[in-house]
């Protein structure tokens, strides 16, 4: 039995990611289209870090798709300190039909989906949020019409999981992708590699950048994501302070005003106004961020089904 998982944005091919999108969209006008855990069977949903949007849109989707939203408390559980994560992996695996886990290391993720016949699925790590970028593509569909030859900007922290999805996922949909980010904070050397192979196979590309004008001149879509990622608490003063190498990629309307008239504004949330995002302009015209926030919910329910179908 071959098994799928979503560990990372690059686990999906250009294709799949594109009939995931398709069937999103699907599942967005007609919410109990599909019904693949009907009985109902169970998913486990496994927080390690702070949630509301992931909690809230895979519990509904899973419901919705007619199973069982199976929540577990990472914290409680101690998985990796109380018994080890392949232990754990081999209780949960016989137990559910697919594992949604938002954690903290990659290679948590990936001991996890070693050691289970069932799709595990990234729900944010360190290193990758890919489930936000599926939301983000739909949510491009939706207002650009296409994501082939768009431009994408995203501003802030290039070392973070989001400007990592960002390369990944936006290169596989065949995008042209900007990082606009300090020299200090560069995306990893890997990710970037493996974004430009990708981008050089669908006609896209990338570019980092230490200038923020450069980064979002004529962009169709400019993103952005808090400046202090969970994890990074301790470094709050530093990365939001009055000398905080972040502060020149702040997305603000003069900023914005570099980016294609008709651009559109993402922020995976949450959001905090005056540092990362002006706002006037998260709560302004070109701001998406309440239907990208929605279409985690229709993007996870088209990820989930088609996992659960590959893996059969």
């Amino acid at each position: 039995m071959t098994v799928r998982h979503l560990l990372a944005d690059d686990d999906l091919t250009a294709a799949e990611q594109s009939q995931v999108l398709d069937l999103a969209a699907a599942l967005k006008a007609d919410r109990h289209a599909e019904q693949p855990l009907a009985g109902p069977r169970s998913v486990a949903i496994i927080f390690d870090k702070p949630t509301l949007r992931t909690q809230l849109s895979f519990t509904t989707g899973v419901a919705e798709l007619g199973g069982y939203p199976m929540v577990v408390d990472g914290n409680l559980a101690q998985i990796g300190t109380r018994e080890s994560i392949a232990d754990v992996a081999r209780v949960v695996g016989r137990q559910v039909s697919a594992i949604v886990w938002r954690t903290h290391g990659q290679d948590r993720l990936q001991e996890m989906a070693d050691h289970v016949d069932v799709p595990v699925v990234n729900a944010l790590t360190d290193d990758y949020h890919p489930c936000q970028l599926l939301a983000d593509l739909l949510t491009i569909r939706e207002h650009k019409g296409s994501t082939a030859g768009r431009t994408i900007a995203y501003v802030g922290d290039g070392a973070n999981n989001m400007a990592h999805s960002y390369l990944l996922a936006c290169a596989l949909a065949g995008m042209h992708v900007r990082i606009g980010t300090p020299a200090s904070h560069q995306p990893s050397a890997d990710v970037l590699a493996r974004a430009e192979r990708i981008a050089g196979e669908e006609a896209g590309s990338v570019l980092v950048t230490d200038d923020p004008t450069a980064a979002v001149a004529g962009a169709d879509v400019v993103a952005t994501d808090t400046w202090v990622s969970m994890g990074m608490e301790g470094e709050k003063g530093d990365r939001t302070g009055q000398t905080s190498p972040f502060a020149p990629f702040a997305v603000t309307t003069h900023l914005l005003g570099h980016a294609a008239a008709d651009a559109i504004v993402l922020h995976c949330l949450p959001a905090y106004r005056g540092l990362e995002i002006a706002a006037d302009v998260i709560d302004g015209p070109h701001s998406v961020v309440w239907d990208e926030a929605e279409n985690r919910l229709h993007a996870q329910k088209a990820l989930l089904t088609f996992l659960l179908r590959a893996s059969s």
